[in-house]
């Protein structure tokens, strides 16, 4: 959590915290602490209510809505009718997209001599181009 801060600011952090609040920091911290503490009890008690009422086993985790639709209500044969058509339409918009970025760098090379001719020399010196990287699937743009 504060990985981004060294020690100097860590420092400054707590000098600052102890001019505000005094001699009621160790109050403050207990505090803030028993807070957390209520907090996550909480979170227990709504899960396991949740799992007692729905007849399953419902983790904290579980309760984002995707991961609870996906886990609790859809079979995998429901989730992969409700994929496919969705595969499809992400599969002509990167080929569509695929297809404008080529155009332009074409038009680029066409606007720019110099690049044209950079491409040229390196072209006819280097190597064959490695194949394209597989495309992603739909499952890991989600």
């Amino acid at each position: 959590m504060l990985d981004n801060l060294n020690w100097w600011e860590i420092g400054v952090l707590l000098l600052l915290a102890l001019l505000i609040f005094g001699d009621r920091l160790p109050n403050v911290i207990s505090d803030g602490l028993r807070m957390v503490r209520n907090l996550r009890t909480m979170a227990r008690n709504a899960t396991g209510d949740l799992s007692r009422e729905l007849g399953t086993d419902i983790q904290l985790e579980d309760l984002h809505p995707k991961a609870f639709i996906r886990k609790h209500l859809l079979s995998e044969e429901d989730e992969q009718a409700i994929r496919k058509p969705l595969q499809g339409v992400y599969d002509d918009l990167r080929a569509d997209v695929t297809g404008v970025h080529e155009e332009l760098k074409g038009v680029a090379d066409r606007i720019d001599p110099r690049a044209a001719a950079r491409k040229s020399t390196a072209t006819s010196t280097a190597a064959p181009t490695p194949a394209p990287a597989p495309r992603p699937s739909y499952d890991d743009a989600t």
